[in-house]
């Protein structure tokens, strides 16, 4: 390959502040278009229309309980019951003065009825019912309508679709709907040294760990995992797993060839095939961090060292793909907590320490997972916060309040 342009490193670009990189992430990135989809398959989506109610629910006054349907104006007076109706059966006949009809939950009322009495609030006498209380006209109707009127918007565009949603769209018989997909995303680990978990290592050599890593977050976050497998530190091929990615997903996503080595090229790469938007955070762990646009699909190039990989998919990454999910005002939840323990920072870099949370009775606690250096995943492991610790901090006694990334 002829390079046309020298050799591009973090140092090529402005050390950006945290902020200013998520905005710029979230300036680049913007909901994919919207697919049709059955109602059964919508769980999980954001709605991308509204649903308007083309029928009313019910589309008949029904009863509300078991018991017989009645004329109201005819007081306490006795009934004779000159049949039933029961949930999915029409009414035979109308009822007049002096009779009832006995009645099941949901069953249509009888024409002529206009009030249902429990079952309960009745007594039996000489073959007629007799009520025990005042009867009101509407008592125990649901009227035409009462839960969903005709033209009637019963779910917005944007709203994100649970399984009460999913029934509201069975209720309304809209069988297809339009949504925002969940986005397909790439994910490749670039290094010579690289093996597969169950392959034989000589000597230099280690595991990928982070690629699985990257697609069990990008599942966990609502998107498809595309696996591009493990790529050498060589500028072909990287380019050429690269045009993969874009050719089969929404979204790629990297791991390692970012940093200072000799080999890393995949920002000489990006700068050629497209835009990088940038190249270094002054953040820990994840300084050399790369976001790129090509084709118009963003490009995540993370860092290779585990922690920075997936606390990097944890700052940018997963923001982006709500984004691409129609949710474009997701948030990372954040908590106040107070630290466990006395806590020590890099001076000059925002940080981010991974801790678990301990619930008290005067709040929240929060204590880091043992060592913290970006190569050791397991600090990782058990983490429900990533606390923000700001960059003039070197020393945070125990009791500080901090806040917390939720990220479990």
């Amino acid at each position: 390959m002829t390079r046309t342009q020298p050799k591009v490193t973090p140092l090529s670009f402005p050390m950006l502040e945290f902020e200013e990189a998520v905005a710029r992430v979230r300036a680049q990135v913007q909901p994919l278009p919207p697919r049709a989809v059955t109602f059964t398959q919508a769980l999980g989506h954001i709605l991308a229309e509204d649903v308007v109610a083309g029928e009313s629910l019910p589309p008949f006054p029904a009863s509300v309980v078991d018991g017989y349907a009645v004329r109201a104006e005819d007081g306490r007076a006795p009934r004779r019951v000159v049949g039933e109706v029961t949930a999915g059966i029409a009414p035979r006949r109308p009822i007049g003065p002096g009779e009832a009809v006995w009645i099941t939950t949901g069953a249509p009322i009888p024409e002529g009825a206009n009030a249902v009495i429990k079952v309960e609030e009745t007594e039996r006498r000489d073959g007629a019912i007799v009520p025990l209380v005042d009867v009101r006209p509407g008592d125990n109707v649901r009227p035409v309508g009462h839960d969903i009127r005709a033209g009637e918007v019963v779910l917005h565009k944007g709203i994100h679709l649970h399984p009460a949603e999913v029934g509201v769209l069975a209720a309304v018989n809209a069988l297809q709907v339009q949504v925002y997909p969940r986005p397909r995303v790439a994910v490749m680990s670039t290094g010579d040294e690289l093996r597969e978990p169950g392959a034989p290592l000589a000597p230099g050599q280690i595991r990928d760990s982070n690629r699985y890593t990257l697609m069990a977050a990008v599942q966990e976050a609502g998107g498809t995992p595309i696996d591009l497998g493990t790529v050498p530190d060589e500028e072909p091929a990287l380019r050429a797993a690269l045009e993969r990615g874009l050719d089969k997903a929404d979204v790629v996503i990297s791991s390692g060839g970012v940093s200072m080595g000799s080999r890393d090229w995949l920002k000489t790469i990006l700068a050629q095939m497209g835009t990088v938007h940038f190249g270094r955070v002054r953040v820990k762990p994840g300084k050399p961090i790369t976001f790129a646009t090509v084709r118009g699909k963003p490009i995540f190039a993370l860092p290779g060292n585990p922690v920075s990989a997936l606390v990097g998919f944890y700052l940018y990454v997963e923001p982006a793909l709500h984004i691409l999910a129609g949710d474009t005002e997701w948030e990372r939840p954040r908590v106040r907590v107070r630290l466990a323990h006395d806590v020590r920072s890099e001076r000059g870099r925002l940080e981010f320490q991974r801790a678990r949370l301990e619930a008290r009775n005067d709040g929240l606690w929060a204590r880091v997972t043992g060592v913290q250096s970006s190569s050791r995943l397991l600090s990782m492991v058990g983490a429900d916060v990533l606390l923000r610790l700001e960059a003039d901090w070197e020393y945070v006694p125990a009791g500080t309040e901090v806040e917390g990334y939720v990220i479990r």
